[in-house]
């Protein structure tokens, strides 16, 4: 029989100890393990938050290039805001296609003129003038000029799964 050390034996001890305390993180581990097919960040309404995302980058930077202008002309900023998102809308609806996603974007001018009249800022401490909804886009008077506030959409994505839509007032932020 082979006589072990002390030290091999706190060694041996050691190694035991350690293999039992790693099995149930060895168990964790393959239970949490991904499948190459299989993606885990999907759910059903990502094509319309994704779309969402789109509209708001867009809105944020057509809203941002066009404030600025008389309030005489905000008919103008709203055409303006509205042929600055148009080739947004058209390249959202082809974008994924090829993935089994359609979109179609419209504006909304009911929504816009509903959101004009609820969320417009005002009050005895603000200095704003009236709030407008021209075709889809919320505009303010401040100071004299056009500020566009919001554009409200309508979007509408077709899936595989199925048909969602959705009526979203994207504000324009900063």
């Amino acid at each position: 029989m082979i006589r072990l050390s002390r030290r091999a034996q706190l060694v041996l001890a050691a190694a035991g100890v350690l293999a039992v305390a790693l099995l149930p993180l060895t168990f964790a581990y393959l239970q949490l393990g991904s499948h190459p097919d299989i993606d885990a960040s999907e759910d059903p309404a990502s094509p319309v938050r994704d779309g969402v995302r789109v509209l708001e980058r867009g809105v944020h930077e057509a809203g941002s290039d066009a404030t600025g202008q008389s309030w005489s002309r905000r008919e103008a900023v709203a055409d303006d805001v509205r042929a600055h998102l148009d080739p947004r809308f058209r390249s959202l609806e082809s974008s994924r296609v090829a993935e089994g996603v359609a979109y179609e974007v419209r504006v909304n001018d009911s929504a816009a003129s509903a959101w004009a009249a609820e969320q417009c800022p005002s009050g005895p401490d603000r200095q704003f003038g009236e709030c407008e909804a021209i075709d889809g886009v919320v505009v303010q008077e401040r100071a004299g000029e056009t500020t566009v506030l919001a554009v409200a959409v309508d979007l509408t994505v077709t899936t595989q799964d199925g048909v969602s839509v959705v009526t979203v007032v994207v504000p324009v932020v900063g």
